[in-house]
């Protein structure tokens, strides 16, 4: 039988994408598998703080071997933000990734320096042992949305030395090089390794 992990997410787009870079080594549940419909709080300062906020909530309440992740978008002429505000950069009491990409274009703008990364804190919680993994992703924010894939900020998030956005590329190669994707092969890698503690199952 496959080991089991909960993702902390209802997000059909992050469950997808993730679902596709485990590929079959993992049996992997939502939220909502667990039944599980609260609004977890992502109150912490740090990427990292939050993944764990979300992982420690699940494993605390339902003691299931969890993984949680959090991603920001940092760009250096905005002096790192979007950061932790990422999901909610345009409007702070909701996600409206359209209009996320409106205000970060608008305060890019007739900016030259347009240099950015994508990073992805996942948090692990495995028989109440935490683990952190982080992936990231450099490149730059282009002039305007180009491309129809991905979610969130990929039509305007060029990873370095390709020429297109996220969006642009594809599901299958995103995939292969994103943020999220590299994250998650190490948090594989660690869970596939001798050493590592048995998931639950």
């Amino acid at each position: 039988m496959k080991p089991r992990l909960v993702i902390a997410t209802n997000n059909a787009h992050k469950l997808q994408e993730i679902t596709a870079i485990v590929g079959d080594h993992f049996d992997i549940l939502s939220l909502a598998d667990i039944d599980c419909h609260d609004d977890i709080p992502e109150t912490a300062d740090t990427l990292e703080g939050n993944a764990l906020l979300k992982a420690r909530y699940v494993y605390e309440r339902y003691g299931l071997d969890v993984f949680a992740d959090d991603t920001g978008l940092e760009v250096a002429a905005l002096d790192g933000r979007p950061g932790v505000h990422t999901a909610r950069y345009a409007y702070p009491d909701r996600h409206d990734p359209e209009a996320n990409v409106v205000r970060l274009l608008e305060e890019l703008h007739e900016k030259n320096d347009r240099r950015a990364q994508f990073r992805t804190i996942i948090a692990l919680i495995q028989q109440g042992e935490e683990h952190l993994f982080e992936g990231k992703v450099e490149g730059c924010i282009a002039i305007a949305p180009r491309g129809t894939g991905g979610f969130g900020y990929d039509p305007v998030f060029e990873p370095e030395g390709l020429g297109k956005t996220f969006a642009e590329l594809g599901t299958d190669v995103k995939n292969r090089l994103s943020h999220r994707a590299r994250a998650v092969q190490q948090l594989c890698r660690y869970l596939t390794a001798s050493d590592a503690p048995a998931t639950a199952e």
